[in-house]
């Protein structure tokens, strides 16, 4: 069964769709089927993957409100083993029609059920909001990743954050945990960017990947090509980044079977 991460953070600005893009091509590079599911009205994951959203006539949107199936709706990339269920701008509607709906914090979960097990990781890029559709994403994943700038004000609404979590942990997925938090934008020649990586690692220690994103040209560029920037540039700086990310992840969930494996 698929792992399910939810890469979320109401601040904007702060990576998530870069993370979402070239964390999901890392997965998938590595040899690992790998669904990105675009939640965000912005589209720009989709975009992003070369899925151009004006043209998108089954989203996301359709397939939560019940007008389309998942396996219908998802669509291949250039990036092999890389799938993507992409989003256009109906979303934004979506949280006013679904606050009628039964159940309506755990439908993206519904869905997911059905694909689980085609993949072995499923990515979610979240809306920079706290809003229906990223507490529907954080009730079907198992973790959520945390991208944080390094720069001023940088924790500003991560306690905020935080507090949804939880309230989504006691009130609709006890499983949920925290991935960890991924310091981005990155500029070791600035004292404001290893002043932010020290308060960071001090106050969340062991939640802090080890893996950093710097701030990398290339990583900028790529999208604009409407691809990952491994496919752009797969020397550059952010493509290493981003695999050692996915390599972070991939060790850490191997060593926590392995030590469950042990207690059971």
């Amino acid at each position: 069964m698929g792992k399910v991460i939810a890469i979320a953070n109401q601040k904007g600005g702060v990576g998530k769709t870069t993370t979402s893009i070239n964390l999901s091509a890392s997965f998938s590079v590595l040899e690992h089927p790998t669904l990105l599911i675009d939640a965000d009205p912005q589209a720009n994951a989709s975009s992003g993957l070369g899925v151009d959203p004006q043209e998108v006539t089954s989203s996301i949107y359709e397939v939560m409100i019940g007008e389309a199936s998942i396996r219908e709706t998802i669509q291949k990339t250039n990036v092999p083993n890389l799938d993507i269920l992409p989003a256009h701008i109906d979303l934004v509607g979506a949280e006013l029609e679904l606050v009628n709906f039964e159940e309506r914090n755990h439908l993206m979960r519904r869905i997911l059920e059905e694909v689980r097990n085609d993949y072995e990781y499923i990515v979610i890029d979240c809306a920079p909001s706290l809003g229906l559709i990223t507490v529907n994403a954080l009730t079907a994943a198992d973790s959520v990743l945390i991208p944080v700038q390094c720069e001023y004000f940088a924790l500003e609404g991560l306690g905020k954050l935080l507090n949804t979590i939880k309230i989504v942990q006691t009130n609709m997925n006890a499983d949920l945990c925290i991935e960890g938090i991924l310091l981005t934008m990155y500029d070791n020649r600035l004292r404001l960017s290893n002043q932010v990586l020290e308060d960071v690692r001090k106050h969340f220690k062991n939640f802090v990947f080890n893996t950093v994103i710097y701030r990398n040209v290339r990583l900028s560029e790529a999208p604009s090509f409407q691809k990952p920037v491994l496919m752009y540039e797969a020397t550059s700086k952010g493509a290493v980044n981003y695999l050692n990310l996915a390599r972070e992840i991939i060790q850490k969930q191997q060593k926590n079977k392995n030590q469950q494996e042990n207690n059971g």
